[in-house]
């Protein structure tokens, strides 16, 4: 057997298509993986956060007399160290402008509290210590003098004239009066329309709960003034410009950010946090690291949270159910802090048209600063909610007409031969076949069998439903990415990228990519994303872009790859460069059997080959993308519930999902992507609420008052793939990281009111808790 079948056996096993097993899950599954509170430096401090335990008011002093007195206390930094310092504000780094073109309101957030504390658990001080547990006792000795004032948490309380104001900045706790749409067109269908369903629709307020607690290390050397930060986080690129231009007001080569293993994050840790600033001052001042560990309690007041919008949301139809016109109205909650409000607002835009023909839409959202934890992205960050909104419309709409679900889904999709499709979201759809992906999920569901599963539920006193739940994100913002190649002494091989894998396992498609375009055996590969000093370039991980921005840089540089080998090759194999060809990893001599691989080339530079001065010297790459335009995964999840008449509980009992992800790289990673979305869909439609009382205390602070899905909450998946390879890049690839959430909030949440509807339910908000179906069932 030649070398020619070696590479086509591999890429039977590890090439684009195969479900290769992750490449760090030996080293996790053993316990070895490094997560930012794995490493300990030589000579580290330790900080705790002193926060503020009242959601609003002035705050008067800060008495850390005795806290400084106390064993093992290094120091005490405030507010006013960091701005001595020369230390900035936190920035929202998007403004997005209202409907008069007026720019969105976004006051500066300090590090520690200046003047006022706007929500529990926002941070006032930052103690150091030798130890863990001394900096925590002395922590809890530091004194808030804070004038209490009265607090708002409720978005629609705090647009209220008289509503308590949170920042002088924003006049009327309003931070942007977001509009989109022709409004007149929209108005006009409405009018002219034989039907209008409205609803009445929240997306409720989630805590993340990343498995993996925030943590970082601060650390600066005072003879290169350099900063260091070790950190959890979806891309170090980011970070390290945040960190540079808001808060250390330095060149971003001053810092560097370095990221091991991130145990989750869906968002929440893309930012940079309050925390960061104290703790690298803290190390300028000792001249020694100081690092942080969030506890879960803290996570609960410190992590920025997900979703929190209030919809109206109205669609307008023909009297034989065609679509005229969609439009939301509402509000988003933005907490006491602005990070980029796209879920509330551009990305409910780009979303809620989902796979249906429709003319007209409109969207008003009015984004509000509330006395509660900040709000940012998570899973989704807008996309799924955009889904649930239409999913959830048309439902209704289809059983207030009388009209079969599935049948005003068909009469509606976008057609195939249609494509590409200018959506009135302003996005251009490329490819999909939503009609097909449709039908595939009702024959995987057995929809036509469900009568005879009802009456065996109603046997055992339980209440059957069943739900669609179709759906198309846009994914893949674009931005420029790095695809670098690396050739290492020990014969392994680096690929640099500015994603993060923050769980995903992006080591093992990255290498599927580039074993396949190369003919490199899979296993030389290595990832490299957490320094920042390696990278140009970054754009982080997400909106479910990094198959598809990752794998294009990675591609690209594999086409510099081979050209460089080929010159390389022409002067090992003393041919001219025009006369080799690269067939499966190996340079020929065109019309011989002469050849050598890129491995044996690299072998060979090891080595020591010299090489005349017009020949690359090297195989290395190191290449910016620019990158591809979004991309737009589509399917149709199918769910059935059963819920006990007696107790309320809702328990998922079937579930099945055909997905559209264009090409697809490892079918095992996809797959494990979707069950987890799909999982954390399911803890927000049935289990998961943030809730704040009259003062603005959170009332669920612990996993003993919020609930979590756990593995018994899961039902048994079934999941399909039906490819369409999208248009506007390489491979075809369409994102999946977000797309089990997009799913699975409408397809429970029908399923949910189509069980209920025999007892007159025509819509329910999350999340559905026993509490609230028991009392829907007895008439309280």
């Amino acid at each position: 057997m030649d070398s020619f079948d070696d590479t086509g056996l591999a890429l039977m096993k590890f090439g684009v298509g195969q479900p290769v097993s992750r490449k760090e899950d030996p080293t996790l599954l053993r316990g070895q993986g490094r997560y930012t509170d794995d490493i300990n430096l030589a000579g580290q401090a330790y900080a705790v956060m002193v926060r503020s335990r009242m959601a609003h008011g002035v705050l008067k002093g800060i008495d850390t007399t005795s806290a400084t007195a106390m064993p093992g206390v290094l120091a005490i930094l405030t507010h006013a160290d960091l701005e001595a310092a020369g230390f900035g504000p936190l920035k929202c780094g998007m403004n997005i402008p209202g409907r008069d073109g007026s720019p969105m309101k976004t006051p500066p957030r300090p590090s520690l509290a200046k003047g006022k504390v706007r929500y529990v658990g926002e941070a006032v001080a930052c103690v150091v210590a030798e130890t863990a547990v001394q900096a925590k006792d002395a922590a809890e000795a530091v004194g808030l003098d804070i004038e209490e004032l009265p607090a708002v948490t409720n978005p629609a309380d705090a647009l209220k004239p008289g509503a308590p104001q949170i920042h002088d900045e924003a006049p009327g706790n309003l931070v942007l009066d977001f509009h989109y749409g022709d409004a007149e067109a929209v108005k006009k269908a409405f009018a002219d329309a034989a039907h209008v369903t409205r609803l009445e629709i929240n997306s409720n307020r989630i805590v993340v709960n990343a498995m993996e607690p925030r943590s970082a290390i601060g650390s600066y050397d005072s003879k290169t003034e350099r900063w260091t930060l070790n950190v959890g986080c979806q891309g170090v690129m980011g970070i390290r410009g945040g960190l540079a231009k808001d808060v250390l007001q330095v060149t971003p080569d001053k810092v560097r950010v370095l990221t091991g293993n991130v145990g989750g994050s869906f968002g929440m840790k893309s930012q940079v946090y309050p925390e960061y600033g104290p703790l690298l001052l803290a190390s300028k001042k000792l001249g020694r690291p100081v690092k942080w560990t969030d506890e879960r309690s803290e996570s609960f007041l410190s992590d920025h949270a997900g979703r929190d919008h209030q919809r109206v949301a109205e669609l307008a139809l023909g009297k034989d159910g065609r679509f005229l016109a969609v439009r939301l109205s509402g509000t988003g909650n933005a907490g006491a802090y602005i990070y980029p409000p796209m879920p509330a607002t551009t990305n409910a835009v780009k979303n809620v048209i989902d796979v249906y023909k429709t003319p007209a839409m409109e969207v008003n959202s009015k984004v509000v600063f509330t006395n509660t934890t900040p709000v940012a992205a998570y899973r989704g960050a807008g996309r799924p909610e955009g889904n649930y909104y239409m999913e959830r419309l048309i439902d209704t709409a289809a059983r207030e007409m009388n009209i079969d679900r599935v049948a005003i889904r068909r009469l509606n999709h976008i057609a195939p031969e249609q494509m590409p499709y200018k959506a009135p979201s302003g996005m251009n759809y490329d490819s999909g076949e939503f009609t097909a992906v449709l039908d595939k999920a009702l024959v995987a569901a057995d929809w036509n069998g469900f009568d005879k599963r009802k009456q065996e539920s109603a046997a055992r006193n339980k209440l059957r439903g069943r739900g669609i739940g179709s759906y198309l994100e846009v994914t893949g913002p674009p931005a420029k990415e790095y695809g670098g190649i690396r050739f290492e002494a020990d014969g392994t091989i680096t690929m640099l990228s500015g994603t993060l894998d923050y769980g995903q396992g992006h080591a093992t498609p990255f290498a599927q990519v580039l074993s396949e375009q190369t003919g490199i055996p899979f296993e030389r590969f290595r990832l490299l994303q957490g320094d920042s000093d390696q990278l140009k370039v970054g754009g982080g991980t997400g909106g479910s872009k990094s198959a598809i921005v990752g794998s294009q840089a990675f591609l690209e540089a594999g086409d510099k790859l081979i050209d460089q080998g080929r010159h390389i090759a022409a002067h090992v194999l003393e041919a001219a460069t025009a006369d080799i060809e690269f067939i499966k990893g190996r340079y020929v001599i065109a019309g011989t059997d002469r050849s050598v691989s890129i491995v044996e080339l690299a072998d060979k530079l090891r080595a020591g080959l010299k090489l005349p001065p017009d020949v690359p010297q090297s195989l290395d790459v190191s290449h910016i993308s620019d990158n591809p335009p979004f991309s737009f995964p589509n399917g149709c999840h199918v769910a059935e519930v059963e819920i006990d008449r007696d107790t309320g509980t809702i328990e998922v009992v079937r579930y099945f999902m055909v997905n559209d992800f264009g090409t697809v790289i490892n079918p095992m990673l996809v797959a494990g992507q979707a069950h987890g979305g799909v999982i954390q869909g399911i803890g927000q439609a049935l289990m998961e609420r943030t809730v704040y009382d009259s003062q603005g205390q959170p009332v669920a602070g612990s996993f003993m008052d919020y609930a979590m899905p756990r593995a018994t909450d899961a039902p048994d998946f079934s999941i399909e793939n039906h490819s369409v390879p999208c248009k506007t890049n390489r491979l075809g690839v369409k994102g999946c990281g977000e797309a089990g959430c997009a799913g699975a909030l409408p397809s429970v949440m029908n399923a949910v009111v189509d069980a209920l509807a025999e007892h007159g339910v025509s819509h329910i908000d999350m999340p559905v808790t026993p509490e609230k179906v028991w009392r829907v069932l007895n008439g309280q």
